[in-house]
């Protein structure tokens, strides 16, 4: 069983644990994602965590792969726990509508340890992210996934999700083809 827990304090020094193993909260940045938290956290923890909860958009813009900014959007992070870190989700809009611009990837996106995965622990996490997105007042949600990741595929047909078809991602993250799918609220 889990829960999604906003970051805080207590749970600090399990996901900079999981940070330090290798893995990374981002599924496009990667290992440059996992240094540059390791760094947050040493120098300001609690800023860090103030960082991740953002549901104003108040923080600097967004750095894109290919180095362009783009404004914040509101949005915040909840971890995934079972008494330990063992993961990320992350939600993201516009205010007043359930529409994104071309260059954000979805409004949630997951990412769990790779030592806890095949638990189903992301298809939970999505469970309960739902009810956050409605809370904010999304009527849907849109999840993209590569081809190749048939795991993400399942997790979001689990929670209702429908392929709404593939498409090729922004030239700021490489042009890919990719898989969209729609969870209505």
């Amino acid at each position: 069983m889990i829960e999604i827990v906003k970051p805080a304090l207590q749970h600090l020094p399990s996901y900079k644990a999981a940070l330090e193993r290798g893995w990374s909260p981002d599924n496009v940045r990667l290992l440059e994602a996992t240094r540059e938290q390791l760094e947050a956290i040493e120098h300001d923890p609690v800023a860090f965590l103030a960082g991740l909860d953002d549901p104003e958009a108040k923080g600097p813009p967004i750095a894109l792969p290919d180095g362009t900014t783009v404004p914040r959007l509101p949005g915040f992070r909840r971890w995934i726990w079972d008494g330990e870190a063992a993961g990320s989700i992350g939600l993201r809009w516009q205010r007043g509508t359930s529409a994104l611009p071309p260059h954000v990837l979805g409004h949630i996106g997951y990412a769990v340890v790779p030592w806890k995965e095949g638990r189903g622990y992301a298809t939970d996490a999505l469970r309960l992210m739902l009810d956050e997105a409605r809370a904010v007042g999304l009527d849907h949600v849109e999840i993209t996934t590569d081809l190749d990741n048939p795991a993400s595929q399942k997790v979001i047909l689990a929670n209702g999700g429908m392929l709404v078809g593939r498409f090729a991602k922004v030239a700021a993250y490489g042009g890919a083809e990719s898989l969209k799918y729609r969870i209505d609220l």
